[in-house]
C-alpha cells in the first residue's frame, strides 16, 4: 500500500470522535413501545471506523481509481474476450419498462420482455446454426453444466445408461472438466498434436459405447482453428456420443461459420464475451445454451413460446431437464446483448470476427522476434507466446531467466492489464493475448511498443523485471505467503 493518506485502509483513517453524519432526533420515541428483543441486541458497541464524510468519499474514490477495466485501458486477456461494452446498451437496459419488471408478474403483463427473450434466442440460433436456445443459465460455466445435463438427459431418455464419460482435449478451458465432473461424468483427456490441434489417433483410442460426448472449443485455446472438426464429429457420432461446443471463443467465428454446421449438437454462448455485456468481478453473466433439432425438449424450464396470435407464454414440460435458474436468467444482460445485436446487424456482425482475427495476427507478427512463438501460422482471435526468446533473457535453463510472470508484472507499470499467463498448460511460459476487434491500430501499436521495450529491459536490466511492478499501489506480493497466511478483517 502506498504511503499517501488516502492509500490507507478506512480503519487507519479513523480518529475518535469524528463522524460524517448527523441523524435528526426521532420525534416518535415517546410514543414507541417497540424494542429489539434482548437476544438480538449487541452487548458491546460495533467496532466501526470513525471518519468524516470527506475522508470516506476520497477513500472510496481513490480505491475506484485503482480498478482496471476495459473502460480505462487495453485489456488483452486471452480466452476471455474483454470487449468494450457500448454505453447505449446500458442506457437502454435501464429503461423503466425493463428495470421495473418483477419476475413473478403475470406473463400477460410482460409480453414485451418475453418477445425480447424470444428474439434473442432466435437470433442466437441463426448465428450458431442450431434449432433453439435457452437464455436461462447465469454464466458460461453454468451454461456448460446445463449443456452437459442436456446430453445426459438425451442418453438417459434412450435408456443409454452406460454413457458416463466425456472427452476433453488437453488444451481445453479449465471449466470443461470441472463442469463435466459436477455433472457426474468421468473426464477422458485426448492429446494435442505439435501443431496444437486434436490428435485423431489419441481420440480414436478412447472412443467406445461409454462415451457421452466430446467438448471442444473452436478456435481452440491456442487460437488455432480445428480444421478436422468434420472428421472428429463423425467419429464421436459414430460411437453414439454428442458434440459439445464451448462458445468461449465464438467471437472470431461470428458470421463466418457456425458450430451447428460443423457438427456440434449442443453449445453455450458467453453473452458477456461475444456480445459485449459486462464481464468480470463475479458477474452478472449469461451463458445461453443451444441445441440441434431433436434435443429441444431437454432444454430447462421454463421455455418462452410464441402462440399463433403473436402472444407469448411460459411453457413447463416433463421432458425438460428441470430448472437451472429461478426465472429466465439475467434478464438485464440479455437486454444488453439484444442492443448489441441490433446495433451490429447482419451486415456488421461478421466484421467483429474478422477484425478480431486481424488484430491478433498483427500483434503476433510484430512481436514474434522478441517472444517465443511455439506454433507458427495464422491464428484466429488470440495466440500464445511461450515466454521471451532466449536472446532476451527467456532461456528456461537459466535459473535467473526472466519469466512470463515478470513480463506481466512489468506491464502493470506501463498501465496495461496483463494478458492471461501460464495458460494453456501446453507450454512452460504461456502468455495468451487476445486484443478483440474493439481496439484501434494506435492502441495496438502502443501495446506492441511497450512489449518490445519490456523485452529489451529483460535483456539489459533483468532485475527491473524480477522486482516489478514499481509504480502500483501494491508491489509484488508473495503469492505463496498470501495463500498460506491470509488474514481477513471484518
Amino acid at each position: 500500500m502506498n504511503n499517501t493518506c488516502y492509500g490507507k485502509l478506512i480503519f487507519e483513517l479513523s480518529k475518535p470522535g469524528r463522524r460524517g453524519y448527523s441523524l435528526p432526533e426521532n420525534p416518535w420515541t415517546a410514543y414507541s413501545t417497540s424494542q429489539l428483543p434482548e437476544g438480538v441486541r449487541r452487548q458491546t458497541a460495533a467496532q466501526l471506523p470513525e471518519v468524516d464524510e470527506m475522508a470516506v468519499v476520497r477513500h472510496y474514490t481513490n480505491m475506484s481509481n485503482n480498478n482496471f477495466g476495459v473502460d480505462t485501458g487495453f485489456y488483452p486477456l486471452g480466452s476471455c474476450t474483454m470487449k468494450y461494452n457500448p454505453k447505449i446498451n446500458e442506457e437502454l437496459a435501464n429503461l423503466p419498462g425493463f428495470t421495473a419488471l418483477h419476475p413473478a408478474q403475470d406473463e400477460r403483463t410482460v409480453q414485451g420482455a418475453l418477445a425480447l427473450y424470444d428474439k434473442v434466442q432466435r437470433t442466437l440460433s441463426e448465428i450458431a446454426g442450431l434449432s433453439e436456445f435457452t437464455l436461462n443459465p447465469y454464466a458460461g460455466a453454468h451454461g456448460e453444466l446445463t449443456g452437459l445435463m442436456v446430453i445426459r438427459s438425451y442418453h438417459l431418455s434412450r435408456g443409454d445408461h452406460q454413457r458416463v464419460k466425456i472427452i476433453v482435449p488437453d488444451s481445453a478451458h479449465g471449466t470443461n472438466p470441472a463442469s463435466a465432473a459436477v455433472c457426474g461424468l468421468q473426464i477422458v483427456e485426448v492429446k494435442s498434436t505439435p501443431q496444437g490441434t486434436v490428435d485423431l489417433a489419441s481420440l480414436r483410442e478412447v472412443l467406445g459405447d461409454d462415451i457421452a460426448g466430446m467438448m471442444m472449443t473452436n478456435p481452440n485455446t491456442l487460437g488455432i482453428f480445428e480444421t478436422q472438426i468434420p472428421e472428429i464429429a463423425a467419429l464421436v457420432h459414430e460411437c453414439g456420443g454428442l458434440m459439445y461446443y464451448d462458445g468461449a471463443n465464438l467471437n472470431p467465428m461470428l458470421g463466418v461459420c457456425r458450430p451447428g454446421d460443423m457438427g456440434f449438437d449442443v453449445m453455450h454462448i458467453n453473452l458477456h464475451k461475444t456480445f459485449s455485456t459486462p464481464h468480470g468481478g463475479g458477474g452478472p453473466g449469461s451463458g445461453p445454451v443451444g441445441v440441434r433439432k431433436g434435443l429441444e425438449k431437454f432444454l430447462p424450464n421454463p421455455r418462452v413460446r410464441r402462440d399463433e396470435d403473436g402472444t407469448y407464454h411460459l411453457e413447463h414440460t416433463d421432458t425438460a431437464l428441470g430448472a437451472v435458474s429461478a426465472f429466465l436468467g439475467n434478464f438485464g444482460i440479455i437486454v444488453r446483448a439484444y442492443c448489441y445485436l441490433l446495433s451490429m446487424g447482419r451486415e456488421y456482425i461478421p466484421m467483429a470476427g474478422k477484425l478480431s482475427v486481424l488484430n491478433a495476427n498483427y500483434i503476433k507478427e510484430r512481436l514474434k522476434e522478441y517472444y517465443n512463438l511455439p506454433i507458427e501460422g495464422l491464428c484466429k482471435h488470440e495466440f500464445v507466446f511461450d515466454g521471451l526468446r532466449p536472446e532476451y533473457g527467456g532461456d528456461h535453463h537459466d535459473p535467473g531467466h526472466v519469466t512470463t510472470l515478470d513480463v506481466a508484472k512489468r506491464l502493470l507499470d506501463y498501465g496495461y492489464h496483463a494478458p492471461t499467463i501460464y495458460f494453456p498448460l501446453l507450454f512452460h511460459e504461456s502468455m495468451m493475448i487476445e486484443p478483440t476487434e474493439s481496439e484501434t491500430k494506435e492502441t495496438l501499436d502502443a501495446f506492441i511498443d511497450t512489449m518490445k521495450r519490456i523485452a529489451i529491459e529483460a535483456k539489459e536490466q533483468p532485475e527491473l523485471l524480477h522486482t516489478a511492478p514499481h509504480h502500483t499501489p501494491i508491489r509484488r506480493p508473495d503469492d505463496v505467503k498470501a495463500v498460506k497466511a491470509a488474514k481477513f478483517v471484518f
